[in-house]
């Protein structure tokens, strides 16, 4: 009987009910979409980071984060992946690197930089370079004496393709070695300072640059897209477990860049802000438009009392009328957003307008938001919840009227 009296009662009203339907649809819709928009902001930066040579898991000598010199290497690096391979989840990419402190240096500038050998054939879908626009070749796999710089750096050093680079590093002996390069292609980045940072040569060269033809200093690890949540924490464990007799030390991508961990939970902060500064604008419309329907009523709500009706069976009818409203409201929202939110997903936000700062803050050009159900189920309980808890002062007020005070104010 209460749902129906409240079913009824939103609707002799239609348009204040359609303004607090459109309240509550706006506030759920941006909850989420926000959500999303935020989501996919934090998957982009993270996926930047992990592309940028850091991959899901990586193996090092247990000095080498605190010293990385060539002296803190893995000796036998076909080794360490042999072990490992078997450990790891099907569709995994594993790469071996030397990355070295240098120098790079022409007639015109000198620079700090970071010597990076690798396979290229092997970096796609491993790290940003295999995948990078590239003017200019890419490395090949017996290339001894190609580089690929950044397009930053190129800058510069007002360098180009064909001319020539000296690099300068330490040997594995403790000696200092220095080769001329040729630059084969100039690299972009989704970072500016990625491409000021890093020169990359073929792993052999690098191997002949710093006298040890056998050796690594990390081993990088990338897991299948669809299983890269579920199995890191697993796959971790089960490669410490493996490379126990080697002294190794295995890292996931969270323990190789802590300050991300402290920007995803900066973004959950700012996500849970905008849903209280959301559900406050919306709850004051909320209250007001109940308020505003009570004091209407006020007669309603004498006569009802004066023919026996209990205060609580008011409170629980204009409790029941907020309920609906807020459900549907609810739902109209969740599924406009959600289908929003898809299409967009697809699509993606190109934010090219805004390119300087993009890089500035490591984040992707185009940002595909991400639909997280925890997200949808959290912006639907706070409207329902602490719409119904506002919703309780004028229920109250409702229930406190008498026969005698609604007759005097009518």
């Amino acid at each position: 009987m209460f749902a129906q009296l409240a079913w009824r009662n939103i609707w002799r009203n239609p348009r204040r009910t359609a303004i607090i339907l459109l309240a509550i649809f706006m506030g759920v819709f941006s909850m989420i979409f926000f959500a999303a928009f935020s989501r996919g902001m934090a998957n982009g930066m993270v996926n930047n980071a992990i592309d940028n040579l850091v991959g899901h898991i990586k193996i090092q000598h247990p000095d080498y984060r605190s010293d990385p010199d060539i002296s803190h290497r893995i000796d036998d690096p076909r080794s360490v992946m042999d072990e490992i391979r078997p450990e790891l989840p099907d569709g995994s990419k594993i790469v071996q690197r030397i990355r070295v402190e240098g120098v790079a240096a022409n007639a015109r500038e000198t620079a700090g930089i970071e010597i990076t050998g690798i396979e290229p054939s092997k970096e796609k879908g491993v790290s940003f370079i295999g995948d990078a626009p590239i003017e200019g070749e890419m490395l090949e796999e017996d290339d001894e004496h190609g580089i690929l710089l950044g397009a930053a750096l190129a800058d510069r050093f007002d360098t180009e393709v064909g001319k020539k680079l000296v690099l300068t590093t330490q040997r594995a002996d403790g000696e200092t070695q220095s080769r001329a390069f040729r630059i084969r292609g100039l690299y972009h980045a989704e970072i500016q300072a990625t491409e000021k940072a890093y020169v990359f040569i073929t792993l052999d060269a690098a191997r002949k640059l710093v006298g040890n033809k056998n050796c690594a200093t990390e081993i990088a690890v990338t897991l299948p897209e669809n299983k890269a949540d579920r199995a890191l924490e697993q796959t971790v464990s089960k490669c410490k477990e493996a490379l126990k007799p080697f002294n190794l030390s295995v890292y996931d991508w969270m323990e190789q860049i802590p300050a991300m961990k402290a920007y995803l939970a900066m973004f959950d902060m700012f996500l849970y802000i905008w849903f209280v500064v959301v559900f406050i604008a919306m709850g004051f419309g909320i209250v007001n438009t109940v308020l505003m329907a009570v004091f209407e009523r006020m007669r309603e709500f004498g006569l009802l009392k004066a023919i026996g009706m209990k205060p609580a069976w008011i409170i629980r009818m204009v409790l029941g009328e907020s309920l609906f409203l807020l459900i549907a409201g609810c739902a109209a929202g969740t599924l406009c957003s959600l289908a929003f939110t898809w299409y967009v997903a697809v699509t993606g936000i190109d934010l090219g307008s805004f390119a300087q700062g993009v890089k500035m803050w490591g984040m992707s050009r185009m940002i595909y938001p991400a639909i997280d159900i925890g997200d949808v189920i959290a912006a639907n309980a706070v409207v329902i919840v602490l719409g119904l808890i506002v919703s309780v002062y004028p229920a109250v007020k409702a229930a406190r009227f008498t026969p005698v005070e609604t007759m005097r104010q009518n």
